[in-house]
């Protein structure tokens, strides 16, 4: 993901997202909710500090033609001083139960516990959100303890590095 791409998303210019992205995106997608879940920091912040608020984030999307997006991946912020890094993703309805969540969060999971400094990559999911727990056990992470949001109650998984 790009600044650019960002700001056009957060700021509802589809014609410009499109267009930075390559793709098409779907009628209901991005959406308010999915984007305030994706990004936490402000645009303010992102374009303040890219590196660390875009790192690893990327768009998921088909290699048929016309390409078009189809989800993301996106990660909270660069490693924190523990070196863990929290993923999250989001399909948009008519491709999920398609692979999509599970073939683009394990490439994610995969390339951010192969970078310097990383040595944990976590998620937190909803007890009720079946379809994300199978994604993240697909893809490793195990189930290490729950806490409260403000979503309300979310389990926590965790992939850890493995010790060479």
């Amino acid at each position: 993901m790009t600044v650019p791409l960002v700001e056009a998303v957060l700021l509802g210019n589809r014609a410009r997202a499109e267009a930075e992205i390559g793709a098409a995106f779907p009628a209901a997608w991005p959406n308010r909710a999915l984007i305030e879940r994706a990004f936490y920091a402000s645009l303010d912040a992102i374009r303040a500090d890219p590196e660390k608020r875009l790192w690893g984030d990327r768009v998921m999307l088909t290699r048929d033609d016309p390409r078009r997006v189809v989800g993301s991946v996106v990660f909270h912020g660069a490693p924190d001083a523990e070196g863990a890094v929290e993923v999250a993703y989001g399909v948009e309805e008519d491709s999920q139960r398609q692979g999509y969540a599970t073939e683009g969060t394990r490439a994610s999971v995969v390339w951010a516990l192969e970078q310097p400094g990383v040595l944990a990559v976590r998620a937190a999911t909803p007890p009720w959100h079946f379809a994300s727990q199978k994604v993240l056990e697909r893809c490793g992470l195990a189930r290490v303890g729950e806490r409260e949001s403000p979503l309300g109650e979310l389990w926590e998984y965790e992939l850890r590095r493995p010790i060479r």
